[in-house]
């Protein structure tokens, strides 16, 4: 078998799919894509697999950088600020059932993608998993047609487990239909009961023709309609065709007594509900949400699962912390009742309250409704979720009453764009999701590092470049900026890598002999004449952009420069923090919204999105830490200065000037001689031009000298290699100012450099 090419992925592929990651073998390997019910189970002994806990049913028919800067809240939240509309914020609220795209570009790696780690679980013996008397608990009875509470007690009589719902008549019976010994399709010996679900129990038996493996049985349809079972048997033996190794297989359809049984693996592990319910008990019955980059790891690993079933045309439907299993290090997503065809507009719809999208009822479920689950899924690992199902059915609570939202700025964005009320301004596919939950990933575990922890590696954005520029004294210019990627499957990629001229008004009409006029073409136009000073151009070529797709951030971006350029910082604020929503896990438009607010006179939100940037990659940690620099030194905060200069690494071309600066702010500090003798060590080994170390010495000296006259200085002390006395002192500056005369440009400055020297000198009375 051949190794995984993903990054930090350990496995290998399998007919076209990775083992481990279930990533694609190739970029072009992938296979071409093409009334609610309750709530279908999974086949984990261990999940709590009915219909819902004690509250009702839950699935229906139908510094270093202090603190403070990573704690988050809303005074300085980039959402608070103006957002330039997108999407169905341009058009109404009219639909237009947007589709995914078919890019293999977004593909990811694996479990916590090397950024975390998630604690790996044993998988238990499946006899372990036989319940010794299965039977439903009274409070998880509920009418698979109604939902009502039914098989409840009365006084001191027992709740019946088989009878009639007396809200709508229909029969319920929570006896297990299947005894140990029984042969079910002549194949498959049941074992006992591990679970009870939405459609039954669910069965651990052996296959008797195959080894003996383990397999689950699951109920298909009532026993009283056997034309019905085989009906759903023939109807669903497209479920047998999906591989995947992150989705639980089904191997096949069995008929026992007239009642229809699925034959699934047997997935042993935990359940993300049983891990989520554990930490509770443990927590003294207090929710204990999971970490978020725990949660977000989880999820990152089971996306390409639903990539697999997209590709292929089907729906998941029914996602839900139920639904996914931890093995050891890895999961499984399991209970493929729900699926269904993209066109399938027949079939029963299955769902759960709280996970499932607005829309479902009225459109039916689709692409964007499955992301609208997995955000609510995620969601409900890390927060305390209460009224998910009631008040916040299909909302979040507000980011000031949210402390995960408050503290993770881009987690908040990525959830919220997952789940917003019109599908058309979701994520267009599970790979541009997985990508920016990669991303938002990535700054979740940065920040989680603690206050004053530089960014130490880099990653390479599919959408945007790194940053090559580090101005220290100013905001990065709107040219400055990250560029975008050319997306390579634009039928113009390869016109626009031959178009090489430099000159912005060449540039402009070399693009407008393009063959064909793509995106690529008027966005890459719409900035060359950006640089030709013909903003309105460039905004006449983004209104049309728009008006084509009012989806397409990108156009957002470039009119985002063009307002930058033109002075407009507000109106690019606006720009930038709605592109910052489109692509949550992208460090390129903080970097920008950061640059706008600085100059727009938000240095509160610009500071907080500094950080951000400064520490969670390290290409853009020198940018950002000039930006913090110059927003700490306007508030007078010295020690902020110096943390955020600290932050420059050594391999960085601005290196030399972080170090220049850091030791000019010591020195102008007024903290006495132990800063001062600070300032020189800090450029020791920098190469600094002669004539700036020359200035900076003979700067701390003279700041020395005047120190030593006003205070004693304590014993022993020194500056540098100089001791803290007048005498040597001044020895030392005289010294300095002949050196620094020694390499002066012109002969008027040395004359008045010797003078100084002169002025310092230790005169002798004889």
């Amino acid at each position: 078998m051949t190794a995984c090419t993903q990054p930090g992925c350990t496995g290998s592929y399998e007919d076209g799919w990775c083992n481990v990651c279930g990533s694609p073998e190739s970029p072009g390997g992938a296979a071409p894509s093409s009334g609610q019910g309750t709530s279908a189970t999974g086949v984990s002994p261990s999940a709590v697999l009915g219909a819902g806990g004690p509250e009702g049913p839950q699935s229906a028919r139908t510094t270093p950088m202090r603190e403070a800067e990573y704690r988050g809240s809303t005074r300085t939240s980039s959402s608070r600020l103006a957002s330039t509309a997108i999407g169905s914020a341009r058009t109404g609220s009219r639909t237009t059932r947007r589709v995914g795209t078919g890019s293999t570009r977004l593909r990811a790696h694996r479990m916590g993608a090397g950024l975390t780690t998630v604690p790996p679980l044993p998988v238990p013996d499946p006899l372990q998993a036989i319940m010794a008397v299965p039977e439903v608990a009274e409070r998880k009875r509920y009418c698979s047609s109604c939902g009502s509470p039914v098989g409840r007690s009365r006084g001191d009589v027992p709740g019946r487990t088989s009878g009639f719902c007396p809200t709508c008549g229909a029969k319920f019976d929570f006896e297990p239909q299947l005894q140990p010994g029984d042969l079910v399709g002549g194949q498959y010996e049941v074992v006992g009961c591990i679970a009870h679900g939405g459609l039954g129990w669910i069965y651990l038996a052996r296959d008797r023709n195959v080894s003996g493996r383990w397999v689950a049985l699951k109920g298909l349809l009532n026993a009283d309609d056997p034309d019905a079972a085989a009906a759903a048997i023939a109807e669903q033996r497209f479920l047998a065709e999906v591989e995947h190794p992150l989705i639980v297989e089904i191997y096949n359809f069995a008929v026992h007594d007239g009642a229809g049984y699925t034959v699934m693996e047997y997935v042993g592990g935990t359940s993300i509900k049983d891990i989520l319910q554990d930490r509770r008990e443990k927590n003294g019955g207090v929710v204990d949400p999971l970490p978020v980059d725990q949660a977000i790891a989880y999820v990152l690993e089971v996306l390409p699962a639903f990539s697999y079933l997209h590709d292929h045309g089907l729906l998941y439907c029914d996602f839900k912390p139920d639904n996914v299993i931890q093995q050891g290090e890895g999961v499984k997503l399991i209970d493929m009742g729900g699926v269904r065809r993209i066109d399938d507009d027949v079939s029963a719809i299955f769902g759960t309250v709280g996970y499932q999208a607005p829309e479902v009822a009225e459109l039916g479920p689709s692409v964007a409704s499955d992301i609208f689950t997995i955000g609510r899924t995620l969601a409900t690992m890390v927060l305390d979720f209460r009224g998910n199902t009631t008040t916040y059915v299909d909302s979040f609570p507000p980011v000031a009453d949210t402390p995960v939202f408050a503290r993770y700025d881009s987690f908040y964005r990525l959830l919220a764009k997952a789940c917003a009320k019109n599908p058309d301004d979701r994520f267009g596919s599970v790979d541009e999701l997985r990508v920016q939950m990669l991303g938002v990933l990535r700054e979740v575990v940065a920040a989680d590092r603690g206050p004053g922890s530089p960014a130490t590696t880099s990653s390479a954005s599919q959408l945007f470049t790194a940053p090559t520029v580090d101005v220290p004294e100013r905001p990065l210019l709107w040219s400055e900026l990250p560029e975008l990627e050319v997306d390579p499957s634009d039928p113009m990629a390869s016109f626009l890598d031959g178009v090489n001229v430099a000159d912005p008004v060449a540039r402009v009409t070399a693009l407008n002999k393009a063959p064909e006029r793509t995106v690529e073409i008027r966005l890459a136009t719409a900035r060359a004449a950006v640089a030709a000073h013909r903003i309105d151009v460039a905004r006449t070529l983004i209104a049309e952009i728009l008006a084509d797709d009012p989806w397409e951030w990108r156009a957002l971006w470039v009119g985002g420069l063009a307002d930058l350029a033109g002075g407009d910082a507000t109106a690019a604020v606006a720009s930038f923090n709605a592109v910052y929503g489109q692509v949550p896990g992208e460090l390129a438009p903080k970097l920008a919204l950061a640059t706008a607010c600085e100059v727009g006179g938000e240095p509160d939100v610009a500071e907080s999105l500094y950080v951000v940037c400064a520490r969670s990659d390290a290409n853009y940690t020198a940018p950002a830490a000039f930006g913090l620099t110059r927003i700490r030194r306007a508030r007078g905060d010295l020690d902020g200065v110096l943390h955020s200069l600290d932050l420059v690494a050594p391999t960085r071309g601005s290196y030399a000037a972080a170090r220049l600066q850091r030791a000019r702010a010591l020195t102008e500090s007024g903290w006495g001689l132990p800063a001062l003798d600070d300032a020189l060590r800090s450029i020791e080994g920098v190469p600094l031009t002669p004539a700036a170390q020359s200035d900076l010495r003979i700067q701390v000296l003279e700041a020395a000298l005047a120190q030593i006259g006003q205070n004693a200085a304590p014993m022993g002390a020194q500056i540098a290699d100089v001791p803290a006395q007048e005498r040597p002192l001044r020895d030392a500056i005289e010294t300095a100012y002949r050196e620094r005369a020694r390499i002066a440009d012109t002969r008027a400055e040395r004359i008045a450099l010797v003078d100084r020297a002169n002025a310092a000198r230790n005169w002798t009375l004889w």
